[in-house]
């Protein structure tokens, strides 16, 4: 359920930001006038059906469960879903021009006319590119690193023009550089088909791989092609396959099948090109087996055999692979093994030893020096160190708070290490870093259009005790002349915390169009994240989730005390997992909040991970728990959104999803709503938007998508007391 955000940017003139920073001189005075200017409108009401679910000597009953509709066509859900988005649109219609000119600032900001920096790959210098008003990239190829000659090898306009929706994964190129195999996704329900191009006469094969997750790995004969095939009703990648160009799918070889449902399946390729692998992840334990890249026969070999807590993952290095691992290392070692003896985890040495305040999250490895990425007290770091001597050299940013990662780096003997950088003040950087000097050369910095000056912005980094005595990392960003630490500014607040997924510090042109109008953002690092190692995501999972909702809280009440927000104009966003901290959040501390975003929001925990059919259940009891057992059924039934809807005052809230979501489906925040509308006591809105095209991922595109942000935006400073 884990969902990604990516937010635009646009610039402001001084008139527009003058005429939005009109703010009343009370709460009060804001709220009378949203129900005045909403007054008459009435919300929809769903209909009541009671449905009994019993377990453990428990009946919960859920008036609600009509809603669901696994085929997406029962004519009343539609119904009342298009009545739920005519809601919205006329409840928010005040704020259309608000709306509009917010979108407009956000795509003003973002470059029409833009190139990816190329990344080398076998003999090509593979990049991007996107023009005008395109909404999709157009993907190119040159043989020198200057870009001259290039070659459009696919072109996602042309292939989405008679879609809604149109999603493109997987895009791989055969080894002799011949062919490109791909996923196209025109549901966005994340089931891919797979196509094939030859690149040399430009036409498209006969070959099609339906039902697929959308990757593909190449064998080194340049005519076979691995990729898995998902379960139709969980949705889960389970199988992988075998393809021949030329015969039909019906033909193609299972090689692998995952029986243990809590694991997911993916795939991959050693950049020596020798091996292919099959990752075998789940929450708490992975695995990896290898078939030999030159034997279109091979079936995969396991590398070790799999153990509950056991974690690891592995690149390979001439004879020796590499193993980045929890054995006997809470927060993850460095070991190697010949591959003679890497079954034998007997014969692993240690490179680097685990620690108890540092992470090790990830290596890279070139033909002389291993790049290793660190994380202590919240911050990552960079290491180089030559392979011959041993010698090393950290590399060093100026920014605070930031985050910096790896990316293309495909080839062995490349002298210079490619990174992506980013802060909350510092737009998207890519540099090359030299393997023996350490100098940083920078390729391209994301151009920020309009009147944007980085020493305008401030990060800052804070920690706040928690009522257990724990110090929970905040990131926060505000603009700098808009900003007094009186506890007059508005404030968003953002926060995930599942699945040990830590969310970055990163830079956001979109989130420009709040802190220039005063707002200040929040990154709340709580538990469920691996922001401070592993122990920090152990301990707020399971049966200690609830320390993940009690940390969001604190820090609210602790960025309100230390006068970072107006205390009547605090705002919280989350998504997917984070959609179920905000669904938590509301109901045990609703006063705090003037609103809440949650975005396709996982709020029906008990029902869902008590129902195997659907996707994303028995792969995430290590997060969640087993509901059919008691302890678990009971401590997930004591925080679960929708079971814990009371008769109490919320604040305004707006929940969003996609019809054809396959993460967390559309009958979750739909049920979550109505029973919202129907307990609480205050004349708050509650509005519901779905995206009849979309899925987990919202709208296709990179234009489309900024309307929903727009929205996201409008509904924050309209309840802020912003007028245009």
């Amino acid at each position: 359920m884990n969902v990604g955000y990516s937010l635009c940017f646009a610039a402001l003139s001084f008139a527009v930001l003058t005429a939005c920073n009109k703010v009343p001189d009370t709460a009060h005075n804001i709220e009378q006038s949203r129900i005045t200017e909403n007054a008459g409108i009435a919300a929809p009401i769903a209909k009541k059906i009671r449905h009994e679910m019993s377990i453990h000597g428990d009946t919960r009953v859920d008036n609600y469960y009509w809603m669901r509709d696994d085929a997406r066509k029962n004519e009343a859900v539609i119904a009342h879903l298009t009545a739920e988005n005519t809601y919205v649109d006329r409840t928010m219609a005040h704020t259309k021009a608000l709306q509009d000119t917010l979108f407009n600032e956000l795509k003003s900001r973002i470059e029409k006319d833009d190139n990816s920096v190329a990344t080398k790959k076998g003999d090509y210098y593979y990049s991007s590119q996107t023009r005008g008003d395109d909404e999709y990239p157009i993907y190119v190829r040159s043989k020198s690193s200057d870009g001259n000659n290039q070659q459009v090898i696919l072109d996602v306009n042309e292939l989405a023009k008679e879609h809604d929706y149109f999603a493109v994964t997987g895009i791989e190129v055969s080894p002799n550089g011949h062919l490109l195999a791909y996923g196209e996704d025109t549901l966005s329900r994340r089931i891919y088909t797979i196509r094939v191009k030859d690149l040399v006469s430009g036409e498209r094969l006969a070959d099609t791989i339906e039902g697929s997750e959308g990757d593909v790995v190449w064998a080194n004969d340049n005519r076979t092609f691995y990729y898995i095939k998902k379960d139709p009703q969980t949705l889960l990648g389970y199988q992988v396959y075998r393809h021949t160009l030329g015969t039909p799918q019906a033909d193609d070889e299972l090689v692998y099948e995952e029986k243990d449902t809590r694991y997911y399946t993916s795939i991959g390729k050693s950049k020596d090109h020798q091996k292919i692998y099959i990752y075998h992840e789940s929450t708490s334990a992975s695995g990896v087996s290898v078939i030999d890249a030159n034997d279109t026969g091979a079936l995969p070999k396991r590398f070790i055999e799999r153990e509950p807590e056991l974690e690891y993952s592995i690149k390979k290095h001439g004879d020796w692979y590499y193993i980045v691992t929890n054995l006997h290392a809470v927060n993850f070692q460095l070991m190697k093994v010949h591959q003679s003896q890497a079954h034998d985890k007997g014969h692993w040495q240690t490179v680097i030893a685990g620690r108890d305040n540092v992470k090790l999250e990830d290596i890279e490895l070139f033909k002389n020096h291993l790049v290793y990425k660190e994380r202590e007290m919240g911050q990552t770091r960079l290491t180089i160190r030559d392979l011959r001597n041993q010698n090393e050299q950290v590399i060093v940013f100026n920014d605070p708070t930031y985050m910096v990662d790896s990316y293309g780096n495909f080839e062995l003997d490349n002298p210079r290490l490619r990174v992506y950088y980013s802060s909350m003040t510092t737009p998207d950087t890519h540099y090359d870093i030299d393997l023996i000097s350490g100098e940083k050369t920078v390729l391209k910095q994301r151009n920020v259009l309009g009147d944007f000056t980085p020493s305008n912005y401030a990060s800052e980094r804070i920690y706040v005790t928690t009522r257990d005595g724990v110090d929970v990392p905040v990131s926060l960003v505000y603009r700098k002349d808009k900003f007094k630490k009186d506890g007059s500014n508005p404030l968003l607040q953002y926060g995930y915390g599942s699945y040990g997924a830590t969310m970055d510090p990163r830079f956001s042109s979109s989130r420009l169009s709040l802190l220039d109008r005063g707002f200040v953002f929040a990154i709340a690092h709580i538990r469920g994240s691996q922001m401070l190692g592993r122990p920090w995501y152990e301990d707020g999972k399971l049966l200690h989730k609830k320390n993940t909702f009690n940390d969001f809280i604190d820090v609210t009440k602790s960025l309100v005390a230390q006068k970072y927000g107006d205390k009547e104009r605090i705002f919280a966003m989350g998504g997917s997992a984070g959609g179920l901290l905000m669904g938590a959040v509301v109901n045990q501390a609703p006063e705090l909040y003037s609103g809440v975003i949650a975005a396709v929001p996982f709020v029906d925990v008990v029902t869902t991970m008590l129902d195997t059919s659907l996707p994303l259940t028995t792969n995430e009891y290590d997060e969640w728990g087993n509901p059919n057992e008691k302890v678990f059924y009971d401590y997930m039934l004591s925080y679960s959104p929708y079971d814990q809807v009371k008769k109490q005052a919320y604040p305004h809230m707006l929940v969003t999803t996609g019809l054809h979501d396959s993460q967390v489906q559309y009958f979750e925040p739909a049920k979550w709503v109505a029973k919202l509308r129907e307990y609480k006591t205050d004349n708050n809105l509650v509005l519901f938007k779905t995206d009849m095209e979309a899925g987990h991922g919202g709208a296709s595109g990179r234009f489309k998508s900024l309307q929903d942000t727009a929205l996201y935006y409008a509904f924050m400073l309209d309840l802020a007391g912003y007028q245009q």
